[in-house]
């Protein structure tokens, strides 16, 4: 079960990745070109963004964030660098809510205003990558940076359900 979770994420996350990479470059080098002037060519530019990050891009980062979920549980991890790797998912997350921004501005408009620039998403994005599959593949203990929140992160504040309600 844990191995068909895992296969799953990494499929999910390799085409998010890989979306998150090819958007923007689409973006730059196809968007600014001179034959997205012409009507066929800002038609195939449109086609070729919009239904690329709605059908493939969005749905591969649905599917890689909710089976990495059920890992989570399933494996009951719970260190600090998982938290450090979400907190860049959630980043990357970002990034892919910039592209969408990006590519819905190419469709207002027509195309006749100028599009700013996706390199720093770009950039961004692949940094965040990095960070995640260094956390993922080197596990550092990070347990002494903890150290360096407050206090009230490190315990609980006594808001926690009576035993008598926890489900048996």
């Amino acid at each position: 079960m844990i191995a068909l979770f895992k296969a799953v994420h990494v499929i999910g996350l390799v085409v998010w990745c890989a979306g998150l990479i090819a958007l923007p470059v689409i973006i730059q080098a196809y968007g600014r070109a001179a034959s997205v002037r012409t009507q066929s060519g800002y038609s195939e530019f449109r086609l070729l963004t919009h239904r690329g990050y709605i059908e493939l891009v969005t749905p591969a980062a649905v599917i890689a964030v909710g089976a990495g979920t059920v890992l989570i549980f399933l494996e009951e991890v719970r260190d600090p660098w998982m938290m450090a790797k979400l907190a860049a998912v959630a980043g990357m997350a970002i990034c892919h809510a910039w592209i969408g921004h990006i590519i819905s501005m190419t469709g207002e408009g027509n195309g006749a205003y100028r599009l700013p620039t996706p390199i720093p998403v770009l950039f961004g994005a692949v940094g965040l990558m990095g960070v995640v599959l260094w956390l993922v593949l080197a596990k550092p203990d990070l347990a002494p940076l903890t150290e360096l929140l407050p206090d009230w992160l490190h315990q609980p504040l006594g808001r926690e359900l009576p035993s008598s309600l926890t489900p048996i």
